[in-house]
């Protein structure tokens, strides 16, 4: 019997509804990216749960969202997500760009409400495999949790060689020691720019996977997910990078040696680029 969707989308209105309304009263924006990595494992924890039989493929989903979601709860919090002030620096740029009632509009259907939705969205491969018939785990099944398990891995390397970068980055600034480098090139950051989103990314895209592993056509409600995500992280990436060219102007030489979002070996230099 397939799992019933509509507590899940109640809850999740009512957590985009709580976004915003902490949102208007606290003036801060980061209240989806507080609860980013807690409502997946609520979701995928439910259809687990009201499963109609004990299904090895979504404990096995379960405890890899859990995984996911205690990892990145650890670096938000170190990085002082959950304090008050700790809102991401990207949206008081996009305030300053936006009229306040356009700002207004943009933080309940987008950042409140369409955030959420995605969230949801990410976790309804869970719900597919709620709908098919329980089937022992396979090569399918192998290959996606081998592949979240890796993606996991580098995502958590390269915030772990960005924390590391960042404190003593801070350490010499308040000691008044020079700094031979403003941003990270090296460690995983020497083969991609962002190699955390790109990770991010293929964690939900293994995780979409199991929905196929359980008998599911490729061509699913699930696929909604990770493709949202992906044009999600397009245009953040390049909001992020925006921000970062105007602190940084030798960021721009790093952009043309090294690939934005998928690894790969950087590029070399010609003589005439060097210095622009």
């Amino acid at each position: 019997m397939p799992v019933e969707l509509l507590p899940v989308v109640l809850l999740c209105a009512a957590i985009a509804l709580a976004c915003w309304l902490l949102s208007v009263l606290t003036r801060e924006y980061s209240w989806v990216d507080r609860v980013w990595s807690l409502t997946p494992i609520l979701y995928v924890g439910y259809f687990a749960a009201a499963a109609s039989v004990l299904d090895p493929r979504l404990l096995l989903m379960t405890a890899l969202v859990a995984l996911w979601g205690g990892r990145l709860t650890f670096n938000f919090a170190r990085k002082g997500g959950y304090r008050k002030g700790g809102e991401d620096y990207r949206w008081a740029v996009v305030r300053r760009r936006m009229p306040t009632r356009a700002f207004a509009v943009f933080n309940v259907l987008f950042i409140a409400g369409y955030q959420n939705l995605l969230l949801l969205l990410l976790s309804l491969p869970a719900w597919i495999v709620s709908t098919q018939a329980p089937s022992p785990l396979g090569v399918l099944d192998l290959v996606a949790a081998t592949g979240m398990v890796v993606m996991l891995a580098g995502e958590t390397l390269a915030d772990e060689q960005q924390w590391v970068f960042q404190v003593r980055k801070h350490a010499a600034l308040n000691s008044g020691a020079p700094i031979e480098q403003r941003f990270l090139t090296t460690g995983l950051f020497r083969f991609c720019r962002h190699p955390n989103f790109f990770c991010e990314q293929g964690i939900w895209w293994m995780f979409y996977g199991f929905g196929v592993a359980a008998g599911a056509p490729w061509l699913n409600a699930a696929l909604v997910g990770p493709v949202l995500l992906s044009l999600l992280f397009l245009g953040s990436t390049a909001l992020t990078e925006q921000i970062t060219l105007s602190k940084y102007p030798e960021y721009a030489a790093y952009q043309r040696r090294v690939s934005r979002l998928l690894p790969w070996w950087p590029r070399r230099e010609r003589p005439d680029q060097v210095g622009i």
